[in-house]
Formats: structure tokens, sequence, C-alpha cells
């Protein structure tokens, strides 16, 4: 494999595990000579982009007796190959995608072995070896009848290969508002009667995590027969989703607070996949702690973009915030608390950004602080986030496009460019998260800032996906 261009080398310096990449894409040159290295720049679905390596070329597949060259797309992310790359069908203008269980209809690729992803017993030359198994079974890519072509026998043949698996959602399984709660304990019945109160749902499921920590509350649901909530300890009962909220915990004995975040990565690395997999069109709503830390990681274990996975983060404190200088200076504007959530530090930073021009940098700096002693330790914490989660899936589900401070991919704001989630103004609707423009900090909160992208940063390297 040729990795000498110069610009394979200038993107290549710029990935974290340089070495490592270098040594896996020898080891895919070796087993499949066909795929050839490359660089682009890749946009994700929120417009943000990136200067990646991408591998392109075709897998043999056999069906019937027949051989076919299926053409694909790998992206492989700077933190490859810790983290799965981006696989993609590249059909030809004489090709159509076959949607399934395994492709959507823009040709992304989902695999088991790319939810759970673990390097180094994860590779891309066992992904590779899986997708061409998977699609000897049911293959990727149909012939494009063309109007030379179509005669009776042949386009019965071509529709009879077009019918769709078992495994996707049906029509009119994806019009049910349905919203699963997953993690027991006060959080998690906290989340699910504030989204029964403040949500229109047809169906909620919640499902008791049994490696979590935060266990309870299920079976009093089920005693109870609470209207509209179906109780499962089975992760395939979310299957179909609109919104996915995880308030699981699994917070273990060990001292190192590096080692109580990594039990809740681990347990991550359980659920998380297989919700992306059973419901791959939701929003992840993540509310477990240290929610910055926790969205980063469900973000990368689940394969989603980053505007579907997004944390509770400071919203809960902003409505706060709002309410407060609403009572006190009648603004009747919303205000959003921005930055890292951190309790692990035992301090609280954010910034404030009233979003209102004629009382951004007017606003008298004792009316702020009076408002953060209003907010401060008012109300039960678990009962408080549950209205806060349920606040954000209402506009999720009603396509609402409110702001809300979320925990959310911060990259190329204000900036920044490490890859760090922390909580931003977000238009939040039916598609995701939409981030709003950036604001002017001034220099305390621009270092503070910076302090906040380095500690997340470096609790993130720590930690083993």
């Amino acid at each position: 494999m040729d990795l000498k261009s110069e610009k394979i080398q200038r993107i290549l310096s710029k990935y974290k595990f340089h070495d490592v990449a270098v040594e896996e894409l020898q080891k895919i040159h070796r087993l499949f000579p066909e795929m050839r290295p490359s660089t682009a720049t890749y946009t994700y679905t929120d417009s943000t982009q990136k200067d990646l390596l991408k591998l392109t070329g075709v897998i043999p597949v056999k069906y019937k007796g027949r051989s076919y060259n299926i053409p694909i797309k790998l992206w492989l992310l700077d933190s490859f190959p810790f983290t799965p790359p981006i696989c993609l069908l590249r059909p030809t203008s004489n090709m159509v995608i076959r949607e399934g269980k395994h492709v959507n209809a823009k040709g992304r690729i989902y695999l088991p072995g790319l939810h759970n992803w673990d390097y180094p017993k994860s590779s891309v030359v066992g992904l590779l070896n899986e997708m061409i198994s998977k699609f000897e079974e049911e293959p990727p890519l149909s012939s494009k009848i063309t109007e030379d072509s179509k005669d009776p026998h042949q386009l019965l043949a071509f529709v009879s290969n077009l019918q769709i698996s078992d495994g996707r959602v049906k029509p009119e399984e994806q019009q049910t508002l349905k919203v699963s709660v997953i993690g027991g304990g006060d959080l998690g019945m906290a989340c699910v009667m504030s989204i029964l109160s403040k949500c229109n749902v047809d169906k909620l499921v919640f499902i008791d995590v049994a490696e979590s920590s935060t266990k309870g509350g299920s079976t009093d649901l089920e005693i109870f027969s609470v209207p509209k909530v179906e109780v499962s300890r089975d992760l395939s009962a979310s299957a179909g989703s609109r919104v996915v909220v995880v308030t699981a915990n699994a917070w273990s004995g060990e001292q190192s607070y590096v080692s109580v975040v990594q039990t809740n990565v681990d347990l991550y690395r359980k659920i998380i996949p297989n919700l992306a997999r059973f419901s791959p069109g939701a929003i992840m709503l993540i509310a477990s702690q240290p929610v910055d830390i926790m969205t980063h990681v469900a973000w990368r274990q689940s394969g989603l973009p980053p505007t579907h996975v997004v944390g509770a983060g400071c919203n809960l404190d902003s409505e706060r915030l709002s309410h407060a200088l609403d009572i006190n200076l009648n603004t009747h504007k919303p205000a959003w608390v921005i930055g890292e959530l951190s309790d692990n530090k035992g301090k609280y930073w954010g910034s404030i950004f009233i979003s209102v021009d004629s009382f951004y940098g007017l606003l008298n700096i004792f009316y702020v602080y009076r408002a953060f002693e209003l907010i401060k330790n008012r109300g039960q914490r678990s009962w408080s986030v549950g209205l806060s989660v349920a606040d954000i899936t209402n506009s999720i589900l009603t396509n609402k496009m409110k702001a809300h401070s979320i925990s959310t991919l911060a990259q190329g704001w204000g900036g920044i460019g490490a890859e760090v989630f922390f909580s931003l103004p977000c238009i939040m609707g039916a598609n995701g998260s939409t981030r709003l423009a950036g604001v002017s900090l001034g220099q305390e909160q621009d270092s503070k800032l910076r302090e906040s992208v380095a500690s997340l940063s470096n609790l993130m390297s720590q930690l083993q996906m």
C-alpha cells in the first residue's frame, strides 16, 4: 500500500495513533490489495468537515453461483484503529442500493462488527470478511432496470430481489412516537414519568439494565400497569424508537476517577452499539454521568452522526437561569449556560450568553450572580434532570426547533480543534441537533474554555473504548 504520497503523509501525521494506524493499513494491503488509500474531506451531517484518509475498492461476493465485485468506501477517522471506519457502498450508475438490515437507503453499511468494535480484537480485515459474508447472504446492490430491458420476466425478478428484510423497521412502525429509557433507579424513573407527563408518546419502553448500578423501579411499573409503558430487560424492545434516553451508570468501588468512569465506558460498550443497531434513525439522549464524557463515548461507540447523539448537559441550569433572569429582569428571553458540566473536580464552570443584544454586555453583573444563587441546589436532582430530559425529548418528537444548551460535539466551534463534547446552544428538532453560531467570550471565559477542552481531552485519552 502506497502511503508515501505527500497528501497521505500530511493527513496521516495528524492521526492520534499514527504508528498503529500505519501497521493496520499495511495489514489491509496484504490481504485486500484492491483497497487503495487516498485523502479527501469528509462532511458530517452537521456540515462540519475534516480531512481524512479513505480506502476505496471492491470486495468479492458470491451469490447463487456467480461472483460480483461490490464497490465500497471506508472513511478512517483520526482515532483509527481505536474507532471503527464509516463504511459506505459506492454504487455505479447502473446499480441501485437494496435497503436492508445491513445497508440503509443512502448506502451506509451497518454490521455487528462495527457496533461491537473493540480494537485490537477488531480490525478492518475482519470487518471486510464479515462484510463479504453478510453480503453473500443478502446482496446490497442490484442492477438498475433500463427502458430497453424492461421485459415482464426481468422486472418481476428485479422487484422480488428488492424485498425488504425482516430486520428493517416497517413504515407503520416509523410513524409511531416511541421513546425508550435505558437504565433504572431514581433518574430512570424520573425520566419515564416526566416524558409521560410532558410528551404525547404512543409507547414508552423502560429497560432496566442488569449491569447498571442504577437499578430498580421497573417492578413497580409492572405492578401498577402504567398506561403506554412497556417494561423490559431486553434491549431489542427499544427497536424503532424516535428517542433513546440512556441513564444507566455502573459506578465501581475503584479509587481513581478514571477507573470509575471506565466502568461506565465498559457498560456502554455492551449497550450503545446494540441500541444504535435497533434504532439507527433515533436521537440518542445521554443522561449518564459524567455527561460530557459519556456523550462523547456514546457517539464513538454508536457509529451515529454527531447530530444524533447529544447529552442533557447544561439544559437544566440554562432553563433555571432563564427563569431566574425573567423573574428579576423581566427579560422573557432564553439564556444559556455553556461549557463543561463536571462534578468530578468539585467545581462548576459555565459561561453565560443572554440571547438579547441589548442586554448582552450591559447586564448588571449583580443580577447574574443573584440568578446563579437562585438556580443552585433547587429541587431533587433526579426529578430535575428527568424534567430537563423530557423537555429535550419533546422538542425532538414535535420538531419544535427550540434552542437547548446540550452536550454536543464542540469541534470547530469558537476555534476549538480538539474532538470534545460539552454544552453549547443547539436547535433541537426531529432531525437532531444544529449548533448555533459561536459567541464572543472574554479573556477569562476563553481561558477557562481551553482548560475544559484540555481536561476533557486528557480524560478521553485515558479511557479504553
